[in-house]
């Protein structure tokens, strides 16, 4: 589906942040040419999550959709997206639920300013709803790879059997509502990432208000010993956690991702400080947008290791959360 040969840009989180999107775009050389933002020779790559918690949701919906339908982007699967599905498809009839995102007063904090935004536009709302259908869960181009949150070769290899291009469809979003699943735990792997549960029972409230038992962990570390070696979330853990010594099984459950694989480009993780690789061959591009953190894009040409300097980024400012 991608010219392995082409430069590509690729871009983190959007959140709904479309004044931000655009001075991102235009900073990157992109025009709005015929009311599509083109460049002469590049194609942007979106990592998902365009919708939710931003105020121009459905304008950034707009560009990024206008782009890839006009081949100027891609734009693959976010978790929100796969919520927004799961929010209006029914369960299965097995699973005890109504919906496959249950409309609970947690998960409609989340897709509550997307709802709401679009209200006034069923019509937008139907095309993007199917439009995210077409969004891949993950892109392997050869010499560079995409997705969501984390690259897990496994459940990819599994997924290609069936969906050989990334793309899925109804009956796996349905069949995601049964716990434990095959397609719950492939799209909570490679949507939300790898997680760990938090030990002695302990649970923790981050920044965003939800009190959690888990928490993210890195899926590339090659040694760790304690819990604050592995975790990868913008909450700190405890000071008494983040010591705690990792038992055999706890290290035997993590995902690593080897530093000799093809270079790896995820978002999600809210990250902070100035973007810069995580790995020689790992970024996460997610810098907190609509936080008024930044919206990051990476300048990819034919490198095979990750350069510093084609970090590309634009600051959110408080103009952008003005209605």
């Amino acid at each position: 589906m991608l010219d392995p040969a082409r430069s590509y840009d690729l871009i983190g989180d959007v959140h709904g942040c479309a004044h931000t999107l655009e001075h991102l775009l235009d900073t990157l050389g992109y025009r709005l040419t015929q009311g599509v933002w083109r460049h002469p020779s590049r194609q942007a790559l979106f990592l998902g999550d365009i919708i939710d918690r931003g105020p121009r949701i459905r304008e950034a919906l707009h560009i990024v959709h206008g782009m890839v339908e006009a081949g100027q982007a891609h734009c693959i699967m976010g978790n929100h997206e796969f919520n927004a599905l799961g929010w209006v498809t029914p369960a299965d009839p097995h699973s005890g639920k109504t919906f496959v995102r249950e409309h609970t007063p947690r998960h409609l904090r989340l897709i509550g300013e997307t709802l709401r935004q679009l209200e006034d536009y069923p019509g937008d709302w139907q095309d993007f709803l199917g439009w995210f259908y077409t969004m891949p869960l993950f892109l392997d181009v050869g010499r560079f790879r995409a997705v969501h949150a984390c690259w897990d070769g496994g459940v990819i290899e599994q997924l290609r059997k069936d969906y050989p291009d990334g793309c899925i469809d109804q009956s796996l979003i349905q069949a995601s509502s049964i716990r434990d699943s095959f397609a719950a735990n492939a799209f909570d792997r490679l949507l939300r990432g790898t997680d760990m549960r938090l030990p002695g029972g302990l649970t923790l409230t981050g920044g965003d208000g939800l009190t959690r038992s888990f928490f993210r962990t890195k899926f590339w570390e090659d040694d760790p010993q304690t819990y604050g070696d592995i975790v990868f979330q913008p909450d700190a853990l405890p000071e008494q956690v983040a010591l705690t010594p990792l038992s055999s099984s706890d290290k035997s459950a993590l995902l690593r991702y080897g530093v000799d694989e093809p270079l790896l480009f995820v978002g999600h993780y809210w990250r902070s400080g100035q973007p810069a690789p995580i790995r020689p061959n790992l970024a996460c591009l997610d810098y907190s947008a609509v936080l008024y953190g930044k919206l990051v894009a990476y300048r990819l040409d034919q490198e095979t290791t990750l350069d510093p300097r084609k970090f590309v980024w634009v600051d959110v400012q408080r103009p952008e959360l003005t209605p």
